[in-house]
């Protein structure tokens, strides 16, 4: 072997490999694999498909949707080889979007639930019974909370205008109680007399507002359990620490509110954080008016 090696040029291990093999077979070289020209391109597949699983069948992009946004990327390959990849991707990392997606309760991008709580806190060196705005996301779950030493319309639009900045959009409908801000008499049923100031700044945003029934909480659950929990993430820690100013508690509340999206599994999707949904919910949420 070695006479052979030195004869040829060849190292040990080649011909070693060589006299092992069948007669019939000729041996090969093994030339390491080449970039495809798909290869620039998978971590934009892999985002897209990521975010599609947690998406309805019918809301899930295409095969033939995802070539076309690749292609406008600069992608020159073809289409064969992007739907292999997808089926491998889904395949090898076992998220099969036919399994992954789980209905929500309430639709991507459907609803918002807004509410006050009223929560003790020193600002500047004076106790204040802080008016806490609560907005909450009813799919992915995510809330917003803007804190004011007290409560008017100009409170309640700049707490929507804010959360709405902060969460990437506006949900098609908004869930209220019959908080006097907003209505300005209770009828029978769900009869209401809309504030002229809140139905503006709906029609501003272009949600629709729906009102619970009176002494009916449990309609608008989903934040009333969002200002147990956010009393005991944020507002245990929050009187511990000294505020100067309200600009300065609502810039460390938002950075407590992103922190729990990120640290908070999605109650229907255990596998996912909320901020995971959150992403998920962006693409289906209104833009905000110019």
């Amino acid at each position: 072997m070695s006479e052979i090696a030195r004869k040829t040029g060849l190292s040990r291990n080649t011909v070693k490999k060589w006299l092992k093999a069948p007669a019939a077979v000729e041996p090969r070289y093994e030339r390491p694999a080449k970039e495809g020209k798909l290869s620039a391109f998978e971590a934009t597949l892999v985002a897209a498909l990521k975010t599609d699983a947690h998406r309805a069948r019918d809301q899930r992009r295409t095969a033939r949707a995802l070539f076309v946004q690749i292609q406008a990327q600069g992608y020159r390959g073809g289409y064969s080889a992007v739907t292999d990849f997808i089926r491998a991707w889904r395949q090898d990392s076992g998220k099969d979007t036919t399994k992954a997606f789980v209905p929500l309760s309430f639709e991507l991008g459907e609803a918002f639930q807004f509410d006050w709580s009223e929560e003790g806190i020193v600002v500047g060196g004076v106790y204040h019974q802080a008016q806490v705005a609560h907005l909450k996301l009813c799919a992915s779950r995510a809330f917003w909370l803007v804190a004011y030493p007290s409560q008017g319309h100009e409170m309640l639009f700049d707490a929507h205008t804010r959360s709405f900045a902060a969460l990437g959009g506006v949900a098609r409908r908004g869930i209220y109680d019959n908080m006097k801000t907003a209505v300005d008499k209770v009828k029978k049923g769900k009869g209401r007399v809309v504030n002229a100031r809140f139905a503006a700044m709906c029609s501003h945003y272009l949600f629709d507002a729906d009102f619970c029934n009176v002494a009916s909480g449990w309609e608008k659950g989903v934040v009333e359990k969002n200002v147990q929990d956010s009393r005991r993430r944020v507002w245990l820690e929050a009187r511990e620490r000294k505020f100067t100013s309200f600009a300065e508690l609502n810039a460390w509340l938002a950075e407590r509110c992103k922190a729990v999206w990120a640290d908070t599994p999605h109650p229907e999707h255990r596998e996912l954080s909320i901020a995971d949904v959150l992403q998920a919910e962006r693409e289906h949420l209104m833009g905000m008016p110019a």
